[in-house]
């Protein structure tokens, strides 16, 4: 009574062949495929892109330090 036989997945999947026949499960997995080809390239080029670029150490005529540019305090507490 616990687990299914060979003979519960062969009628399951006879009977999703005849709800969406043959073409349509082609079609699905080869669409399924196709995305997870995709999902990979993305993820390479991801990784391309998170590498830093080099920076070029550029020296200007002037000397002047820079400074951060004021911004209002952030708090992280509610006013309530």
């Amino acid at each position: 009574m616990g687990g299914l036989s060979i003979w519960h997945w062969l009628i399951v999947a006879i009977v999703i062949m005849l709800l969406f026949g043959k073409g349509r499960i082609s079609d699905m997995m080869g669409d399924l495929a196709k995305g997870i080809t995709s999902f990979k390239k993305g993820l390479a080029e991801d990784e391309h892109d998170s590498t830093p670029p080099k920076q070029v150490e550029s020296r200007s005529a002037s000397s002047a330090p820079v400074t951060p540019v004021d911004a209002a305090p952030v708090s992280d507490h509610k006013n309530n």
